[in-house]
């Protein structure tokens, strides 16, 4: 495998797609030696199959908004892998939204399903549709449109998506309707439900938890833990929600969260009845975090910038795709940062990862560290399958459990000769190996 002219031909196949090529790029140049080092890989085309997605469904979604007016968005289904089980992994409805972050997120989602051993293949989906600004009754119209399209493609055996950024409880609940109506059955075909019709205790803030869980395991390769350290967290969404609660949890005062707008600053930590001032943030649908500042005098509110320029042991980016950069990584490595952990999907950028690791500072890349959100949708997925509920301390145990073995496959495959553990390498080479393999089994198909 020659990498720079695979990413060549990708490019010139697959032209502005840059966020699918740099999650492409990533992986190739962490799985380059183990793929060498096998020739049936590339005698039965493994890589060539795997940067590919199976297949792509785009669909236009129209729908009626409160003054009558008829809107029409784009939908997106990619089913990029299904070699491990059936295609798993959310629905983002954001404006930004498109082809090459839904590649992107799909691509990468097929080994975070790897890594956490549990039989999901990859997958993505969503729509350029925003629900901020949109009455419940909108987002109800948009929703039963969008499924009145993809409820073709999904179920518990084949499909099962879950939300992402812009798709919560709400949407879920949604979109489900929708699909039980055009189905005729209740079955376990989208995750993040809610409690009564078969949603799973811990899954909303399974992502932040198993963030700081993964944390807390790099941590312990140091001889160090939470407890007593500053946390630095970005955005303010589930994600951030769960890092914040159990980062607190185990004895770190989390600092700050931001938002589109910027960031806040609270020295005195986010904790108590402020961490329940994040559900209210959320709940204004307004995507701002100002609004802490003026509920909490002692936060202050930065317009406009991210919150890396804080001094903090640990930084978790739990907010969006490059959101921390090359100057970010400057500020934290110069402020002493010991670890950083992704809690969102490919927050850093390639410049910024650089740097962290030439520092040799932790870094975990999402696809290992934030893997506990689908890891409990497919916890979700077993108990529905099993017609049972597990209760939240089972639940939290078996998370915890999963986040470990995901660490340990990361050290295993990540260690270099002088200790230091690169998990990104880490990371892609366990969560490729058992995809390869799978495919290497079921034969060209």
């Amino acid at each position: 495998m020659k990498v720079q002219t695979i990413l060549a031909e990708l490019e010139k196949k697959h032209p502005g797609e840059v966020e699918y090529h740099q999650a492409v790029k990533e992986v190739l140049e962490s799985i380059e030696e183990v793929y060498n080092e096998n020739p049936r890989f590339a005698k039965a085309g493994i890589l060539q199959r795997l940067i590919e997605p199976d297949r792509i469904l785009t669909f236009k979604v129209p729908w009626v908004d409160d003054q009558g007016n008829v809107r029409v968005n784009l939908g997106y289904r990619v089913q990029y892998n299904g070699a491990i089980g059936p295609y798993k992994g959310g629905l983002r409805f954001h404006p930004t939204v498109n082809l090459s972050i839904l590649k992107f997120l799909g691509f990468e989602q097929i080994f975070k399903n790897s890594l956490t051993t549990l039989p999901m293949g990859g997958g993505k989906g969503g729509s350029d549709f925003d629900p901020k600004g949109k009455s419940d009754n909108e987002v109800m119209r948009f929703c039963q449109s969008f499924m009145l399209e993809l409820w073709r493609l999904i179920g518990p055996e084949t499909d099962v998506p879950a939300g992402d950024i812009g798709v919560g409880g709400r949407e879920i609940g949604f979109l489900y309707g929708m699909y039980k109506k055009l189905a005729q059955e209740h079955t376990g075909v989208l995750t993040g439900k809610g409690l009564n019709w078969g949603g799973s205790l811990v899954r909303p803030e399974a992502t932040g938890f198993g963030c700081v869980y993964f944390a807390n395991e790099m941590l312990k390769t140091i001889n160090e833990t939470f407890m007593g350290k500053t946390v630095a967290v970005s955005g303010f969404g589930n994600v951030a929600w769960g890092a914040v609660i159990k980062a607190t949890e185990l004895g770190a005062t989390v600092v700050t969260l931001s938002g589109p707008d910027g960031y806040i600053h609270d020295p005195k930590g986010i904790s108590g009845e402020k961490i329940n001032f994040m559900l209210r943030l959320r709940a204004s649908n307004q995507d701002i975090v100002e609004p802490y500042a003026a509920e909490f005098p002692e936060a202050t509110f930065h317009k406009g910038k991210r919150p890396w320029e804080v001094k903090a042991d640990i930084a978790l980016p739990c907010a969006t795709q490059n959101e921390l950069c090359l100057e970010d990584a400057e500020h934290l490595v110069k402020n002493g940062v010991i670890c950083v952990c992704e809690g969102a999907n490919m927050p850093c950028t390639p410049e910024a990862i650089e740097i962290i690791q030439k520092a040799k500072v932790l870094y975990a890349p999402g696809k290992a560290a934030n893997a506990g959100g689908v890891a409990t949708s497919g916890l979700e997925m077993t108990q529905n399958s099993m017609k049972l509920n597990w209760n939240r301390e089972e639940v939290d145990q078996r998370l915890h459990s999963i986040m470990i073995n995901i660490h340990n496959a990361c050290v295993q495959y990540g260690t270099g000769k002088d200790g230091y553990v690169d998990y990104v390498k880490g990371a892609n080479i366990a969560g490729f190996l058992k995809v390869a393999n799978a495919m290497l089994d079921q034969g060209v198909v």
